[in-house]
């Protein structure tokens, strides 16, 4: 952002923010907080580097990272905070929402789910998996607090149709989420070579799910400013309540840009479907039928981080987090592991070999 905003990476940092914040009971932080997630490698860091205007390489999100942004209040020397949270590894992490998703923040965070434009094979899997585990933590937060709030579901529900307008022509067909939703198209730049049919048809289901979700919608490419300026706008708005633009931008040859309850159906118009497709496909709403739509035509793959968490890779082998004293401890376990694994063979032979058991 401009040179109003300072930026910190450490977790400490929030945890003793917190700690001091429970040393008086009448302290409750209000500072509104962005949860990013999304699929691995679709541009999450990234985006946030560039909200942050840091100039520096992203690196691969291991699980969650927390950092914050500051906007100086005018003339004033007090500033805002806005804390940012990105959980990383796709869509088997999804456990860690409790961290950032809790029911002392649930009322004043975002949710932004960033999809990768340029594997249009895993986005339906990326936002459905994403949205059923986030509404799923909102659920237990939700029933975490009803003895306190019992009024919280209608709390949160009243402002979501805040945000969308109660009045809405498609208001019986939304169920808009239960905390701000923004839904991100990363990697346009790549995205805007596909063939024409193809983006059409990306663009129409990524607005249909926003749009009944009640989420922004927005297109962005690190590699066009004028797309890095409208996600800081974005963003901006969710953790310092600044101005939102309103461009209705929905045209597939060119980046998508849709505020909140800014679509309709109508616009955005019937799924992807043949006349005999239709007549054969049992759906019981109309997500299910777009749904079916959009993976009929590009079916769905999962990346290997969400099928076999094993085969991430090892963070612990990678340089930027080498610590001398924890490796050299690492190590000595690795080495006592392997002589008690090779010890473990040699006695399960020797019983194989002669039978019966053997003292250690």
């Amino acid at each position: 952002m401009s040179k109003g905003y300072d930026t910190g990476n450490l977790l400490w940092d929030l945890a003793i923010t917190q700690a001091n914040d429970k040393t008086n009971e009448n302290t409750v932080s209000d500072d509104s907080a962005v949860f990013v997630i999304g699929g691995k490698g679709a541009g999450k860091t990234s985006i946030i580097l560039r909200f942050l205007d840091r100039d520096e390489a992203s690196k691969p999100t291991v699980a969650l990272e927390y950092t914050f942004g500051r906007k100086a209040k005018g003339h004033n020397i007090a500033k805002d905070v806005g804390h940012i949270w990105e959980l990383g590894g796709g869509t088997w992490l999804t456990k860690l929402m409790d961290v950032p998703l809790n029911p002392d923040t649930i009322t004043h965070t975002a949710l932004a789910i960033v999809v990768d434009l340029s594997k249009p094979s895993e986005i339906w899997y990326t936002m459905e998996s994403l949205l059923a585990a986030a509404k799923s933590r909102i659920e237990t937060i939700i029933a975490e607090m009803k003895p306190d709030y019992p009024n919280i579901r209608e709390q949160l529900k009243k402002e979501a149709w805040k945000r969308v307008g109660e009045d809405h022509m498609d208001s019986t067909m939304m169920d808009p989420f239960l905390i701000p939703l923004i839904i991100i198209g990363g990697k346009y730049d790549i995205f805007q070579d596909f063939d024409s049919e193809k983006r059409k048809v990306i663009c129409k289901t990524l607005r249909f799910v926003a749009h009944v979700h009640g989420a922004s919608l927005q297109f962005f490419s690190i590699k066009q400013e004028q797309q890095v300026n409208k996600m800081r706008a974005l963003i901006s708005h969710h953790l310092f309540e600044t101005s939102l633009s309103k461009t209705l931008q929905t045209e597939h040859n060119k980046p998508i840009q849709v505020a909140a309850g800014h679509d309709s159906l109508q616009q955005i118009g019937t799924p992807p479907l043949s006349d005999k497709d239709v007549g054969r496909i049992n759906a019981k709403n109309p997500m299910q039928l777009w749904k079916h739509a959009y993976t009929a035509k590009f079916p769905q793959e999962s990346s290997e981080d969400v099928t076999n968490p094993a085969m991430v890779e090892d963070p612990a082998k990678d340089p930027q987090y080498k610590e001398a004293a924890i490796d050299s401890l690492r190590s000595q376990k690795d080495e006592e592991l392997e002589r008690y694994r090779r010890m473990s063979e040699r006695k399960a032979k020797s019983e194989k070999k002669y039978g019966g058991t053997f003292a250690s």
